[in-house]
């Protein structure tokens, strides 16, 4: 479960960092 949680969490910080680059760009 708490691996399932870690992927979770890298993938919504991922997203954020894409929509954070897109929009800089």
């Amino acid at each position: 479960m708490f691996l399932m949680d870690i992927m979770i969490s890298l993938m919504l910080m991922i997203l954020l960092l894409i929509c954070v680059l897109v929009g800089v760009a």
